[in-house]
């Protein structure tokens, strides 16, 4: 009896790890074979795009735009024809000096125009014109991006990061992700202050999530 309680307990040891490991799986893979036509939703708890800038020639120096909202069209077996469009809320941005945060969304000591975007700045967009595919997980999506009331095309490198289900207690939805990189001059834009003392290049890294509607 003894032997047995101990060989129960020893299992059981072995066991639960075991089973917490299968819990704990990843449920996204970066198989696109897994990506599915149809219409899908930004998820904005987890799509940002990350912005950086030469600071001085001693830093690069980033920031963030979160809570962007947007649609996706996607055909794995179409790729070209594939469609996005997404809004950023400017008026969010997320840096980790508050003041510069405040600099970049404060309006004019003068009652001009603001350095940057001031205190009500509105959404920037992002609205695709066309994508061409490289093989089954990179494209290069241009598109119109509309920032500062200026509309300028804008080339980004996307690339498939992962597909699959989320979690039951997450809705068990089909979701997938991409990340893609660009650059924009911030003078076209109307946002030159402090060039070149301050870098004009923006480096754009972009992390997008989607749920299938």
């Amino acid at each position: 009896m003894r032997h047995t309680a101990a060989l129960i307990a020893a299992t059981t040891l072995i066991a639960v790890p075991v089973i917490a490991q299968q819990a704990m799986t990843r449920p996204g893979s970066k198989n696109p074979a897994l990506v599915t036509a149809g219409s899908y939703t930004v998820d904005p708890g987890h799509t940002l795009v990350e912005w950086t800038v030469d600071h001085m020639g001693f830093t690069p120096y980033f920031g963030l735009f979160g809570d962007i909202t947007g649609k996706l069209t996607l055909d794995p077996k179409k790729l070209s024809a594939a469609t996005v469009t997404v809004t950023i809320p400017v008026s969010k941005i997320t840096t980790v000096n508050a003041a510069l945060t405040a600099h970049l969304t404060r309006p004019s000591a003068s009652g001009g125009k603001p350095d940057f975007f001031g205190p009500a700045a509105a959404d920037a967009t992002f609205v695709s014109t066309s994508v061409v595919p490289s093989g089954a997980q990179k494209a290069k999506v241009t598109g119109n991006l509309t920032l500062n009331g200026v509309t300028r095309p804008v080339i980004l490198d996307a690339e498939f990061y992962g597909a699959g289900k989320t979690p039951p207690q997450m809705g068990g939805k089909e979701a997938l992700g991409f990340t893609a990189k660009g650059v924009i001059k911030r003078s076209a834009f109307g946002l030159g202050f402090g060039v070149p003392v301050v870098g004009d290049d923006v480096t754009l890294k972009i992390a997008a999530g989607f749920t299938k509607d």
